[in-house]
């Protein structure tokens, strides 16, 4: 879903160690092997390799490339490509500029250390100075298209296995980061399930149907566990029925 977007900023959040580069780099593969489009990467490191498939893609590598994520974003711009990726959301000039980029046509991608949609949004906002949050809410309201979050799990197989949240934003979801009631963004995200949206107990649930997690892992984290309690007492209720 994310992989067939065509414009705004596209951010994935998460612990450090929860998989979002290669979450990311998932992303970048999909619209490698899909879409003819112009790709320029933006990391420090490399984590990745990519090939060039149906896309013609760029990676550029701070320290060696370039100085910096500002220096290498507004590089990248002056190229005119479809699709940016910021390895990481590390400081205001970095977000500002992508949030910009985003907001003209270009679809953004990036990661940012956060743990779940609400946090991922604020982180933001608050890495500004307070005259400019306001403003940047505004833009970032216009700019957003999706916000992914994840965790990583033991699995009963062995490994780790992801659990995540999707906010694809909605009118609803852009008037609460307007006003910065961004505890309102969990309901719109129960609100905009038609769209794609699903929230991490929903997919803390799947997971337990089938059989990739325990119930007890689960549990310890859920976000909203009061959620999770009833999605699992409704499984229950449905597989007595079944």
């Amino acid at each position: 879903m994310l992989a067939h977007l065509s414009r705004g900023l596209v951010l994935i959040g998460g612990p450090a160690g929860s998989g979002k580069s290669t979450t990311l780099a998932a992303l970048i593969n999909e619209i490698n092997r899909n879409k003819h489009r112009h790709i320029v990467l933006i990391e420090d490191p490399i984590e990745y390799e990519h090939v060039h498939l149906k896309s013609v893609l760029e990676q550029v590598e701070i320290g060696t490339d370039a100085p910096d994520f500002p220096t290498a974003l507004r590089a990248a711009l002056r190229q005119a490509p479809d699709v940016i990726v910021v390895g990481e959301m590390r400081d205001a000039e970095t977000m500002r500029i992508a949030v910009a980029a985003a907001e003209t046509g270009h679809l953004v991608l990036s990661t940012i250390h956060t743990t779940d949609v609400a946090t991922t949004v604020s982180r933001i906002s608050d890495s500004f100075s307070e005259e400019r949050q306001n403003t940047i809410r505004q833009e970032l309201a216009m700019a957003l298209t999706a916000v992914l979050t994840q965790i990583l799990l033991p699995s009963t197989g062995g490994g780790r296995v992801p659990a995540a949240e999707l906010l694809m934003v909605s009118y609803g979801a852009r008037h609460h980061i307007r006003r910065n009631a961004l505890q309102h963004l969990h309901q719109e995200i129960t609100m905009s399930k038609k769209k794609g949206s699903f929230t991490l107990e929903e997919s803390l649930v799947q997971l337990i149907r089938e059989g990739r997690i325990q119930k007890e892992e689960a549990l310890v984290c859920a976000i909203h566990p009061d959620d999770l309690d009833i999605l699992l007492q409704s499984e229950t209720r449905a597989a007595r029925q079944g």
